[in-house]
């Protein structure tokens, strides 16, 4: 039998509830309870027999990992809940019996790929920022960028008090006062993108994002969903 305990953010990501960044903010706001009592530090570990809860409810291990890949629309927010009683993603893969969870976001107003999973190592290695895992976005932007301000973009620009990583940027077309982008990066800070764009004046009309390290959407619709092959998985994890 196995008795090896394991840090409650990490069990809790392999669980399903969420990511292990996420669940430490669970932890934190005093949300989780091992055997009746509630846990707010981030030390603290649970065995297989501990009795864990989120919000009062019980959690427990997920056996099959799950994998997904999504075609995030415009309007679903990507968290598991919304305080605002917005739609989230969940909602769009109700038919799927195991918990899950997105892996990093889109924010409310940006489509396209987005990876939902149980398996909180697979979430984790993702989502960690030295593994540098390149995302591909078209950006649709106001007007018509000049060359200084594309390269503005490309070699890194100051937005939130930080230096964004150098950009891929490649303008794909012209049109009605609007300008078609493809920007790749592999960061992944909050709404990054629309605020590099706004940085240079050229504010987002349109964001979708098309590629997740070796992942494309292909031909999905928005609102349809498939799971990952094994394959998809070790080539997106380097585990070949």
């Amino acid at each position: 039998m196995n008795t090896e305990k394991i840090r409650l953010q990490k069990f809790l990501a392999q669980c399903g509830i969420s990511s292990r960044r996420k669940a430490e903010e669970y932890i934190r706001e005093g949300k989780v309870r091992v055997n009746g009592q509630v846990v707010t530090q981030m030390g603290v570990k649970v065995s297989p027999g501990d009795r864990v809860e989120v919000d009062g409810k019980p959690v427990k291990m997920e056996k099959n990992k799950v994998y997904i890949l999504l075609h995030k629309p415009k309007g679903y927010v990507t968290t598991a809940s919304d305080p605002e009683g917005r739609k989230t993603v969940l909602d769009l893969v109700q038919d799927v019996k195991e918990r899950v969870y997105p892996v990093g976001r889109l924010d409310y107003d940006s489509s396209g790929l987005l990876l939902l999973t149980n398996d909180g190592d697979f979430a984790n290695l993702l989502m960690h920022p030295k593994n540098e895992i390149l995302k591909v976005y078209i950006v649709t932007v106001r007007g018509k960028p000049s060359e200084q301000a594309i390269e503005k973009l490309r070699n890194g620009i100051l937005i939130d008090g930080y230096t964004t990583a150098p950009a891929f940027v490649k303008v794909l077309n012209y049109y009605e006062n609007k300008t078609k982008l493809e920007i790749t990066i592999h960061e992944g800070r909050n709404r990054q993108i629309r605020k590099m764009c706004e940085r240079i004046g050229h504010p987002v009309v349109r964001l979708k994002r098309v590629a997740y390290g070796s992942l494309e959407l292909g031909r999905l619709k928005p609102g349809e969903w498939r799971f990952l092959t094994d394959k998809e998985v070790k080539q997106l994890t380097g585990k070949m």
